[in-house]
């Protein structure tokens, strides 16, 4: 069962916008090949706000997947491509509905 997740917030520099969606879109790859990542969501929120929302079934997964390769292009990205580091919150699941 899924009960605890990850919420990311992410400011790209204007003119790293592409960039960064780029390689969100891209990071999908990687996210299929964790295995203890659930749920994986990558999305854009306005011009320069882009976020990531993942889940997973225990603790373990979710600390897996923060020292991963998602995580690490994103930081190693964050220097040239983000006006900030990433905001990234641990979420516990009160509820879920999956297909």
């Amino acid at each position: 069962m899924t009960k605890l997740g990850l919420l990311a917030r992410i400011e790209a520099k204007p003119e790293y916008a592409e960039k960064v969606e780029a390689l969100l879109r891209d990071a999908v790859q990687l996210a299929e090949q964790e295995e203890h990542t659930v749920t994986w969501y990558a999305f854009r929120q306005g011009a320069t706000t882009f976020g990531v929302f993942d889940t997973f079934a225990d603790e373990q997964g979710r600390q897996g997947h923060l020292q991963g390769k998602i995580a690490a292009a994103l930081m190693g990205a964050a220097d040239t491509m983000l006006s900030e580091a990433p905001d990234i919150r641990p979420v516990d699941l009160l509820a879920v509905k999956l297909p």
